[in-house]
Formats: structure tokens, C-alpha cells, sequence
């Protein structure tokens, strides 16, 4: 039976709560910074932000385990990253072409990543998440070593619309693997509104025809995505198959820094689903007990110094030099490790 956020209760781990609260913070402090460079022509290439996204993102990256569990981010999910463990300084130095980055400078923005750590690198062809980590999760299996794992990536609402998604998601139910494949339901692809995307009245409604659990819940309420998220991740490490939560927002600004989101309608941003979860979260976790107001006051100024020191150092990084570059393909080089 579906877990649904009707039958799900409030969060009662306080450290949970300001972890993730945390990771939200530091996402959003990071990417306005991101936006500022960016207006001011530092950085080059696409900036694109996960504003209002993050309760959704940070509450999936904190359920799973680095070093166990593999995550495939989408562009919105830098409260997810910061979640799962990612060091700022591999975010700063990829938007900063720092030949020290994960991408060592050959990147621009946001197609990062550590395998090795369970980190996939983000992959521009929306859907294309669900099947890689459907293949990596039966890949674990014929090894072996699938017990306990979990595999998530959180996407859009336009990738649902996509083959990959299908081709994922049906392969991953058939072979109940342990995928957790997340709708960021904005309400938008790209500027697509939903009604010219999909004639189904909800996309939850997709799950039964795909024979996985699905779950629903409000994208703006930072403690109930929390608690839903854990609740998917659980049923899906303790053997139940793909899990599918769609999580209903809407994004608060353009598809990027370079888009102005004038084809969104006033309506949509007066109502319940145009509101912040930032602000949410904040109400919600003094509410709660989890955290007082000058705590999240002295973690606002703690988390900007950290966002500044980190965009100082990648500015002060080498940048790539195209003379000295090996221009090999990743394979070519695995290959003369390996005979070396």
C-alpha cells in the first residue's frame, strides 16, 4: 500500500530536522551568490537554481547513505548535494572553471559529480537519471551487492514525459529494484505548463500503472517532505521496489538565470503553491523546538562566510591551461593506468 502524506506524523528528530534545515540554507545562500555572479558576468555558461525546491531536494539527499547509496541530482538539486554530503568547494569550482574542480575546468555549471562516492555526474537529458540508476542498482545486483541499497534521483515534471523515463522506471518495477525516482512536480518544463504535458489529472496516478508504491506530498512543507521522503527511502531499502513520490511546487524563479518566468501567471504564485519553503521551514522548525530564531539567525551569517571563503578560494584557483590538457578520452586513460 502506497505511503501517502495524509497518513504520515511530524518529525520528531530535532538533529534530523536542523541538519536538513541546514542544508536548505546553505543551498540557498550558495545559489543567490551563484546568481549574483552570474548578472555579473563571472560566471560563464547557464546558472539555474533550485529556489523553492529545496525541502524537497535536502529531505531525499539526507535519507540516503554516501559511500552506500548512489544519487543522481537533477539541475534544482543543490540542497540535495549539500544534503548527501557534497564539499561546496566541488560546486563553487565547477561554476568557477577551476582546473582543481571535479571537472577540472572542462565544465561550466552544474554536470558534476563522484561516482566513486555515489554522486552521479548530472545529466542534461531530462528522464536519462531514472535508467542510469536503474542499471547502476542491477548492476550492484549481479555483483552481489545490492542489500540495504538504495538508489534515488529527483526530476521534473517534463521528464516524465520522456522514453528514458518510461523505459527506467518499467524496467526498474519489473526488476523491483530499490529506486526512489522523485517528481519535482513544479508545474513547469521549461515553460510547458502542465496541462499541455500530461492529460492524467495527477502524475501520482502514474505509479499504479507502473506497479510501484507511489506517494504524494506538498513540496512547500518542509516536515512533511521530510517525512515522507524517509518513508519511501525506507520502504524501498527494506525490499518493496521503486518507490515514486511526486511533490507538487512551483518554481520560484526562471529555468535559469537567463529565463524571467513572465509566462507564469500571477495566480499561480498567490497561491499555496507559490509559497516558500524557506519560509516554511523557518516557522516550522521554531514551531517545533527544533531550532530558535537566533540560532537560525547566527547559521544565516555562519553559512554565508562559508559560501564567501568558498567562492574566494575557486577564484584564486589555477584555471585550466588547454596546452597542457591530456585531451583523452576518460576510458583511454583508465586504460593506460591499468598497463601501466
Amino acid at each position: 500500500m502506497p505511503e501517502t502524506a495524509e497518513r504520515t506524523q511530524p518529525i520528531t528528530d530535532r538533529d534530523l530536522a536542523r541538519k536538513v534545515y541546514r542544508a536548505m540554507l546553505e543551498a540557498r545562500i550558495l545559489e543567490t551568490k551563484l546568481s549574483s555572479l552570474y548578472k555579473a558576468g563571472k560566471i560563464v555558461g547557464g546558472v539555474y537554481l533550485g529556489k523553492g525546491q529545496e525541502a524537497v531536494s535536502a529531505s531525499l539527499g539526507s535519507c540516503l547513505i554516501p559511500g552506500t547509496d548512489v544519487f543522481a541530482p537533477l539541475i534544482r538539486d543543490q540542497a540535495g548535494r549539500t544534503a548527501f554530503g557534497e564539499d561546496i568547494e566541488d560546486c563553487t569550482r565547477t561554476y568557477l572553471g577551476s582546473a582543481l574542480g571535479p571537472m577540472r575546468g572542462r565544465d561550466g555549471n552544474i554536470h558534476r559529480g563522484r561516482p566513486q562516492q555515489g554522486m552521479l555526474a548530472m545529466i542534461s537529458h531530462l528522464g536519462s537519471s531514472v535508467s542510469v540508476v536503474a542499471g547502476w542498482l542491477l548492476a550492484r545486483r549481479l555483483q552481489g551487492k545490492l542489500d540495504g541499497v538504495v538508489g534515488a534521483t529527483c526530476i521534473g515534471d517534463g521528464a516524465t514525459s520522456t522514453g528514458a523515463f518510461h523505459e527506467g522506471l518499467n524496467a526498474a518495477a519489473v526488476e523491483r529494484l530499490p529506486l526512489v525516482v522523485v517528481v519535482a512536480n513544479n508545474q513547469f518544463a521549461y515553460s510547458t505548463p502542465n496541462d499541455r504535458q500530461f492529460a492524467c489529472e495527477d502524475l501520482i496516478d502514474r505509479a499504479r500503472g507502473y506497479g510501484v508504491d507511489g506517494h504524494s506530498v506538498d513540496g512547500t512543507d518542509f516536515l512533511q517532505c521530510l517525512q515522507v521522503m524517509s518513508a519511501a527511502v525506507s520502504r524501498a531499502r527494506s525490499g518493496h521496489g521503486p518507490q515514486m513520490v511526486v511533490a507538487k511546487l512551483l518554481r520560484l524563479t526562471g529555468h535559469g538565470e537567463h529565463d524571467d518566468a513572465s509566462y507564469v501567471p500571477r495566480t499561480l504564485k498567490d497561491d499555496r503553491w507559490g509559497r516558500d519553503c524557506m519560509e516554511v521551514a523557518a516557522r516550522q522548525v521554531v514551531e517545533a523546538g527544533h531550532a530558535s530564531a537566533e540560532e537560525i539567525s547566527a547559521w544565516q551569517e555562519e553559512l554565508a562566510d562559508k559560501v564567501q571563503a568558498a567562492l574566494a578560494m575557486a577564484q584564486r584557483d589555477p584555471k585550466p591551461d588547454p596546452w597542457g590538457e591530456e585531451w583523452e578520452a576518460c576510458s583511454m586513460h583508465l586504460t593506460s593506468e591499468s598497463q601501466a
